[in-house]
């Protein structure tokens, strides 16, 4: 009852908060002085279609790469947790085999589902998406592998130096925008290529596909963490 009534209270005093936003809330009719800066000057600058990833890219690149830290951060984190519960079970509980119906649509979705996420991160710089939205859809295949086939074996060794490899060459390139251009993640290390075209927005295509590869491998080694600990408590 106690418990009950402290979360009530506490979604009473959120709704309270939030209701003087809500109710007064007035839609600006113009751009900020930064968002005005990055309308007018980003396509030319950055060379790509899709100027709100790309912002998220090179502009507010030490941003993303603050989300990729946590992201690998959190997934360490349950690695180190569910892998301790792993080492202290003594015999695996036997999993159910998924019916012939999962089994069958997963061999026909699943690499669609992953080329799908192929397509979403590499065209990231033309389409709404990324790196972390494909990389998501590849985690999504991974999930659909584990539901489909439960006794199958992830190799983790391959999932970390994707991860690690990945990782690398996207604070590499990072620092090189540094070196050769004109800031940490700066896309003009390469050129910009024709606008609008997949070959153009300089390394805004590669730091997605490496955004995209090592999310992709930290969400998936996390699914399957999960799925390795068992449906006890831990």
């Amino acid at each position: 009852m106690v418990k009950r009534l402290i979360i009530l209270l506490t979604l009473v005093l959120l709704a309270v908060v939030f209701s003087d936003l809500l109710l007064n809330y007035i839609e600006s009719p113009v751009l900020s002085p930064l968002g005005n800066y990055y309308a007018a000057n980003g396509p030319a600058e950055l060379g790509a279609a899709n100027l709100v990833t790309s912002v998220i890219v090179t502009y507010r690149g030490l941003d993303t790469l603050g989300e990729v830290t946590v992201l690998f951060i959190s997934a360490a984190a349950v690695g180190l947790l569910l892998g301790r519960r792993e080492a202290d079970t003594d015999v695996a509980e036997p999993r159910k085999p998924a019916s012939e119906i999962v089994q069958t649509a997963a061999q026909l979705l699943m690499p669609l589902v992953f080329l799908f996420g192929i397509y979403v991160f590499i065209n990231g710089h033309l389409t709404p998406g990324g790196g972390f939205q494909g990389g998501a859809i590849i985690a999504s295949g991974v999930m659909l592998l584990l539901l489909a086939q439960p006794h199958a074996a992830i190799s983790r060794s391959l999932i970390g130096i994707t991860e690690s490899l990945s990782g690398f060459s996207y604070v590499l390139v990072g620092v090189l925008g540094v070196i050769l251009a004109g800031g940490f993640l700066d896309n003009r290390i390469m050129g910009l290529g024709q606008f609008g075209s997949l070959f153009s927005a300089g390394a805004i295509p590669i730091i997605y596909i490496l955004i995209g590869l090592k999310v992709g491998a930290e969400l998936g080694s996390v699914l399957d963490r999960f799925r390795s600990s068992g449906p006890g408590e831990p």
